[in-house]
Formats: structure tokens, C-alpha cells, sequence
């Protein structure tokens, strides 16, 4: 039994694809094809496959249809963390989301997965992206303070979040945790942020992130240990579409 994730599948079977470059090129050439192939590969029917976030284009249910289906035939247990383009999940909605798919997928939000002795916690997570005011050597000089105000506010709604998480597996007497985040931990600007703090607070092992994708923005936040913390990026494309053990 192990346990796998990967991010940013953005399947699109019933919806146009209508997404930056960095969406596009050889290596998302027929990606769900590869995605499904690696998958028959690695993931057994006793493993769980962790999906954090972009699952699918849709912006409603009905055009997901297609998209979620084809995460429940994969291989294993699914659990799936929403990212900023899953249009078609309402947070304060996921329970109904659950009773739809019980038994095939599990829609993780404001509560935790049971993984051995671990607790698998997640939320989509939020960071500033800026827009970022560059000097001609194409260093930051300032920023949108408006957009950066509203981007605070988002962080500490899902701080709120995570930290329900964490409390429901802590009551249960969890004590090893694996952290799940749709956006990364930090922004380019930053070396800590109120995630990492949180990981740290609760000795997560292990901070699993996706939504940079494109090779420009592999590296835009924390990769390898910090703090006795391990953080990895899981981006499909970053992995060319073969999920990554975290552990057995």
C-alpha cells in the first residue's frame, strides 16, 4: 500500500480548453493518455492517489461529468483537494459532492483522510501573484496593495480552513500529518508564509503543493526541507504525468 499524488490535470473532455501557454505544448500533448497509462503502472487497487486541485475545465457539475469520471477509473483510492479552477465544487457544498461519489471519490475539505497512522490534511491554499511593478532589470519595486489586500483575506480564510483540518485528525488522535495545498506555500516574494507556519505548528511531515506549472514557474516556491519540513511540488506537467510516491 503506498500513497501517490499529482496536481493540475485541467481534464477538459466535455469543455473547451481555454488556457494560458503554459497549458499547452508536446508536453500536454494527449496528457491524459499518459497520465492514465503511468497510472495503470504504479497506482495498485490498495494505494491512494492524492489529486490536489485543476481536476477539471468545467465550470459546473454537468460539464465535469466526463472529467471526474475519468478520475474514478483510475486506479486505487482518489482523494481530490479543489484548485482555483475547479468551478464546479462549492466548498461549503463538498458533503453532497462526497454522497454523489461515495465509495469512488473523496472530495477533501475542511476535514482529513486516514492514511496508516497519518492524517492526509488539505485546503486550495491562496498566495499574492502579484500584479508585481518591475524596474528595467526586471527586479520587483512594488506591487498592487489593493490586490494584495484581497489576497490576504483569501489567505486567511483557508488558514481557517486547514487549521479545522488539522484539529478533527488532532481530536482523533492523530498525531503525523501530510499537508495538501492546491497553491504554493509561498509566493515568489516569500521565505515563510502562515502555511509554512501551520506545517510547522503541527509537525507536518511532508507539504504537498501543485498550481505552478510551465517550466518558468517550477521553481516559485519551496521545494526540499525546510524547517524539518519536506515540500514538493506535484504539478502534472513537473512530473510529466507520473503521480510521485510519498510514501509506502
Amino acid at each position: 500500500m503506498s500513497l501517490y499524488a499529482i496536481g493540475d490535470l485541467h481534464l477538459h473532455f466535455q469543455s473547451e480548453l481555454k488556457a494560458p501557454g503554459q497549458l499547452r505544448g508536446r508536453v500536454w500533448k494527449n496528457h491524459e493518455k499518459t497520465f492514465q497509462r503511468n497510472c495503470a503502472k504504479l497506482v495498485g487497487s490498495g494505494d491512494t492517489l492524492v489529486l490536489a486541485g485543476d481536476h477539471s475545465w468545467g465550470k459546473t457539475l454537468a460539464e465535469c461529468g466526463e472529467d471526474l469520471e475519468y478520475i474514478a477509473a483510475l486506479p486505487g483510492r482518489k482523494i481530490l483537494t479543489r484548485g482555483n479552477h475547479d468551478m464546479f465544487w462549492d466548498a461549503k457544498k463538498t458533503a453532497r459532492l462526497n454522497e454523489l461519489f461515495a465509495g469512488r471519490l473523496t472530495f477533501l475539505q475542511d476535514s482529513y483522510c486516514a492514511y496508516r497512522d497519518c492524517a492526509l490534511v488539505g485546503t486550495k491554499g491562496y498566495t499574492f501573484e502579484g500584479p508585481f511593478y518591475l524596474d528595467r532589470l526586471g527586479h520587483v519595486v512594488g506591487w498592487d496593495e489593493e490586490a494584495e489586500a484581497h489576497a490576504r483575506k483569501l489567505v486567511d480564510r483557508e488558514l481557517a480552513r486547514l487549521r479545522t483540518s488539522f484539529e478533527a485528525a488532532r481530536a482523533d488522535g492523530y498525531r503525523r500529518f501530510i499537508m495538501f495545498l492546491h497553491y504554493p506555500p509561498t509566493n515568489i516574494l516569500e521565505r515563510d508564509s502562515g502555511f509554512t507556519a501551520m506545517a510547522e505548528e503541527y509537525g507536518a511531515e511532508q507539504v504537498v503543493y501543485a498550481h505552478c506549472h510551465g517550466e518558468s514557474r517550477f521553481h516559485d516556491s519551496i521545494m526540499g526541507v525546510k524547517n524539518g519540513v519536506l515540500y514538493r511540488l506535484v504539478s502534472g506537467d513537473y512530473l510529466r504525468w507520473e503521480p510521485v510516491k510519498l510514501m509506502d
